[in-house]
């Protein structure tokens, strides 16, 4: 059994998401403006949420990928995700994926979250490469990731299917040197 990571930012704790998270999740997972770019539709009750959180465990413990609760350090309230999906250690590589409540968004809070699990993700996974799927749309998040250091590689046609409709995406990545690069400005 492995012990999930909590990591810690000057705003955030960055810790395991347990059942006793539901009601949270459930508030920003369950809006289509949060999952309108998430690859799935919004949740419509809380079976979905704790299938999800379930999910989340079992992809931790087989090592297919990491998912941290966002919480404030001031309250420890759970406003969002970050992490690692098709996390693959044999290739040395991972995808990143995050979601925030909307009354965070423009806050610096993802930026410092994801920050902070890319540097772990090179430092402590010895990962060589982290990629990002991003809807073309998400002028949002295309700007936090390249901010970040990602760059574009293409475009994956009709990649996600959400809502019925398949949909383009753009893949970004980083590799590790091209972060200690940036860290070292």
């Amino acid at each position: 059994m492995y012990i999930f990571p909590t990591l810690e930012t000057e705003r955030l704790i960055l810790r395991e998401i347990t059942a006793t998270d539901l009601n949270s999740l459930f508030e920003f997972l369950s809006r289509e403006d949060v999952t309108r770019y998430y690859g799935m539709d919004a949740l419509t009750n809380s079976s979905q949420v704790l299938d999800l959180i379930n999910l989340f465990k079992e992809n931790f413990q087989a090592q297919r990928g990491f998912r941290w609760g966002i919480a404030l350090k001031e309250n420890g309230k759970l406003i969002g995700t970050c992490g690692f999906n098709v996390f693959a250690p044999k290739n040395n590589r991972t995808e990143i994926g995050y979601e925030l409540h909307p009354d965070y968004w423009r806050k610096g809070y993802v930026k410092e979250a994801i920050s902070t699990i890319i540097t772990y993700g090179f430092e402590k996974l010895n990962l060589n490469r982290i990629g990002a799927i991003v809807y073309p749309e998400n002028i949002a998040s295309i700007s936090l990731l390249t901010n970040l250091g990602f760059s574009k590689e293409g475009i994956l046609r009709k990649y996600i299917v959400q809502g019925n409709t398949a949909h383009d995406t753009f893949v970004l990545s980083i590799l590790k040197e091209e972060w200690q690069m940036k860290e070292d400005v």
